[in-house]
């Protein structure tokens, strides 16, 4: 008897669970699972907690391995305009089923080209959207990179419609949110920063002087002219003090009148690679631009006990206090003072490499923003 009632609870609690899975979201995204960190970091990490909340994800990519692999590549040009074409033959498809699911998410654009066309058609053949916006896609220019021709014909007013029609908008910085909620028309946005899994992202486990210290950045080739912008304190840096400039990144870099040494960034390896860096990096440009960041760079060499030196602006300040989890940075003079003291003070970097791990956790962490996350899809596509 006993028995037969157990089966019969567990029988109940499965068509339970079952009757709470029945809400299927369409994601539209750029790029292919795990490869852009404005996807990994953000949310492909919540889909299997989400899913275990009762959503299930059919997931499109505009953007085929192939023209993922080759898009920021000189030439090939009528080979990146065929993966364009079948990528905008996707969009079609994901039009016409768009009425069947439960809402469609959107993360940074839904097609790159042109004006808003294809946008104002989504919300019309489907009305329950989650927009979720990385970066000033929207600004008209991006000084601090070199465009190539498919980057110029990017639709800066795609995001806007996105912005103003979406049931609700997840944004990464107070900036953002600042505009989103001017723009929107339902007034439902949240301010989430990118954000890790500290289970996988784990924290160095020893600090000591070595003979050659190591600085360290890690990016994409975009963001490179970042790094560039340093090399006259690691330059100088390079005089006092012997270092080594670990870059990983896409793409192969070479700092002048430093020591660099390049990895290339690979999702199975970045957490070892990430552990060998010392000190690191995170300069920006202190512009309308930048604060769209979310201090990504900053808070993944804090997800792993590393001490930051960064630049004094923007969401820098968010994530870390002067001193605490490391150094925010003036002017040339204070990066090459800052970066120094770390070097020769070893307990410091443990100190603030401890420090920069606890504010991750509590605050950075996929366990500690995963409610954000679920009122979000809860509210446009609620669980029954």
């Amino acid at each position: 008897m006993i028995f037969l009632t157990g089966m019969q609870s567990g029988k109940k609690q499965n068509e339970i669970r079952m009757r709470k899975k029945n809400k299927k979201i369409l994601i539209l995204c750029p790029s292919p699972k795990g490869t852009a960190a404005a996807q990994r970091l953000k949310y492909e990490q919540y889909l299997p907690l989400l899913e275990d909340a009762g959503y299930s994800f059919a997931i499109s990519n505009f953007q085929t391995a192939r023209l993922w692999n080759i898009i920021h590549k000189p030439g090939r040009t009528f080979e990146k305009i065929f993966w364009f074409g079948i990528g905008y033959i996707k969009r079609g498809w994901d039009l016409l089923r768009a009425p069947f699911y439960d809402g469609v998410f959107v993360t940074i654009w839904a097609t790159p080209i042109g004006p808003p066309v294809y946008e104002h058609m989504l919300r019309l053949f489907q009305k329950k959207i989650i927009y979720d916006l990385d970066d000033m896609m929207f600004m008209k220019r991006f000084d601090h990179v070199k465009q190539n021709f498919f980057q110029r014909l990017k639709g800066g007013k795609k995001p806007l419609v996105l912005l103003k029609y979406a049931r609700y908008v997840i944004v990464c910085t107070p900036k953002l949110e600042e505009i989103a909620l001017e723009r929107n028309i339902y007034k439902q946005v949240v301010d989430i920063s990118s954000t890790f899994n500290t289970d996988r992202f784990v924290p160095v486990t020893s600090y000591q002087k070595n003979e050659v210290t190591t600085i360290g950045w890690t990016g994409t080739h975009s963001s490179l002219p970042f790094l560039e912008s340093l090399q006259p304190v690691l330059a100088e840096v390079s005089k006092l003090r012997k270092i080594k400039l670990l870059v990983i990144a896409n793409k192969e870099y070479q700092m002048k009148d430093v020591e660099t040494v390049n990895i290339a960034w690979k999702e199975e390896s970045e957490v070892v690679d990430l552990q060998r860096i010392e000190i690191g990096l995170y300069p920006i440009p202190a512009n309308e631009w930048s604060l769209g960041k979310s201090s990504l760079k900053a808070l993944t060499y804090m997800s792993i006990g590393i001490p930051v030196v960064a630049t004094a602006y923007g969401t820098n300040f968010r994530i870390m206090e002067n001193g605490v989890q490391g150094f925010l940075a003036k002017d040339n003079q204070e990066w090459v003072d800052r970066i120094v003291q770390l070097i020769d003070d070893v307990e410091l970097r443990k100190k603030m490499g401890a420090a920069g791990r606890k504010t991750v956790v509590e605050l950075f962490s996929v366990k500690a923003n995963f409610p954000k996350y679920l009122k979000a899809f809860n509210t446009v596509a609620p669980l029954t």
